[in-house]
């Protein structure tokens, strides 16, 4: 499966609907994002039951300010819908190989078990 263009308007929609995705916000004059750029393309190629997505942060600064981007490229990972992975800086195949194993590999009967617990935490503090 080819990389899809994420924007603000499309990025619930992606995020709910796909088992798994990788998004990598980059930018045209970024250096490093172009180093990783044909990476993430074969990766997205090889593993056709992942969606890959491509935020152009120069295009998109909104959905980049409110994912928190400070440096790219950055590589986020969510699962059914939760975000398992984050991390600026280009990895090479092998590193990015490693992370989409580790995100299939995931147990998330615990990960959502694990959120559901931090959010209760969260609301007994505001209480």
């Amino acid at each position: 499966m080819a990389t899809i263009e994420i924007t603000q308007e499309n990025l619930t929609q992606n995020v709910e609907s796909s088992d798994i995705l990788f998004l990598d916000f980059w930018a045209d004059w970024c250096g490093p994002c172009k180093q990783f750029a044909p990476i993430y393309e074969e990766a997205s190629q090889k593993h056709e039951n992942i969606t890959f997505g491509k935020v152009d942060t120069e295009d998109q600064q909104q959905l980049a300010a409110a994912a928190g981007i400070t440096s790219i490229p950055t590589i986020m990972g969510f699962r059914e819908g939760v975000l398992v992975f984050s991390q600026p800086g280009a990895l090479n195949a092998q590193q990015f190989d490693q992370v989409i194993e580790a995100v299939q590999g995931l147990d998330m009967a615990e990960v959502h078990q694990q959120v559901a617990d931090a959010e209760k935490a969260q609301e007994e503090n505001a209480e």
